[in-house]
């Protein structure tokens, strides 16, 4: 699937989080708790260092609720890391964010010295509205489409701690082409920048092998649909997509699936576990090796021409 997923203003966005990295105490990571592994940007990783990291898995009111507690496990097994599920809508779990800053840079609150944080995370992650709630106020533009923030700013709590809020930052394209199906299919994508019918596919496949009763019990299908093409043409008879002559207009019963999907209409679900995302990264891993090495033997043709 090609998506343009890499606008201009990122790469300037990077560059001013590395200028700026160095003063920070703390990093805060917003990740999708759909899909903790997928909206989780590899570069923070390398940008942070060894400085502590809280990341927390926001929208956790759509997520399925056990999958989330292995990612909590999953997750702080990396040095430094500490986690927190919640939901932006609602204040006094958001808020926990400034104890749980104060706990891991305990120095800093014992010196009576502010607290310098960096919040990080991708396009329509909840971020913005996390900043909002944190502040007090309408500080960060919240919008439905991703990649509202467009510039950093500088944001004093008043209470000891000040935060650098940063734009949505994105890496440059998808080594796991599963992470950027996952990633469309929760909306961090624009819908203009990607194929709908692909991106729900890929969902109904997903959907019939981890949630079968959900699919029956939503659309109300007669029995469970052997593959992913029966089941949104399935969803598209149901809710009236004909095009001229009785097709099923896919796209519209794509759009019904996705925006249900991404509404919690489907109840609670995650698209990925911990086992899933390292057996990918293993064949990520192969698949790297295997174009070093097709790169490397064309580099030494190329030499033996030469010669």
């Amino acid at each position: 699937m090609a998506i343009q997923w890499y606008p201009g203003h990122m790469h300037k966005a990077q560059k001013e989080i590395r200028e700026i990295m160095p003063k920070v105490d703390l990093v805060i990571e917003v990740l999708d708790a759909r899909i903790p592994h997928s909206s989780n940007n590899p570069l923070v990783s390398t940008l942070r260092g060894d400085k502590p990291c809280i990341k927390i898995l926001n929208k956790y009111d759509l997520a399925d609720p056990e999958i989330t507690k292995q990612w909590q496990t999953y997750l702080e097994q990396e040095k430094g890391v500490k986690t927190l599920a919640l939901t932006a809508e609602q204040p006094g779990q958001v808020r926990s964010i400034l104890d749980m800053c104060r706990k891991m840079v305990p120095e800093k609150e014992e010196s009576f010295k502010p607290i310098s944080t960096m919040i990080m995370g991708i396009p329509n992650v909840g971020k913005s509205t996390l900043i909002n709630t944190l502040a007090g106020r309408t500080i960060a533009k919240v919008g439905n489409e991703p990649a509202v923030t467009k510039r950093q700013q500088k944001i004093n709590l008043d209470n000891g701690i000040v935060l650098s809020d940063t734009p949505g930052i994105l890496w440059p394209k998808f080594e796991n082409p599963d992470s950027g199906y996952r990633l469309a299919v929760t909306g961090a994508v624009k819908n203009t920048a990607m194929e709908f019918d692909d991106v729900a596919l890929y969902a109904c496949d997903y959907l019939l092998k981890a949630y079968p009763d959900r699919m029956v019990e939503r659309y109300k299908l007669p029995q469970l649909p052997d593959s992913d093409i029966e089941l949104l043409e399935e969803i598209g008879r149901l809710r009236g997509c004909r095009r001229a002559g009785g097709r099923i207009d896919l796209h519209k019963a794509s759009e019904i699936l996705l925006n249900e999907l991404r509404s919690g209409m489907l109840g609670l679900l995650t698209l990925e576990t911990p086992e899933m995302v390292e057996a990918e990264e293993v064949k990520v891993a192969e698949l790297r090796a295997q174009k070093e090495a097709e790169k490397e033997a064309k580099a030494t043709k190329r030499k033996k021409k030469k010669r």
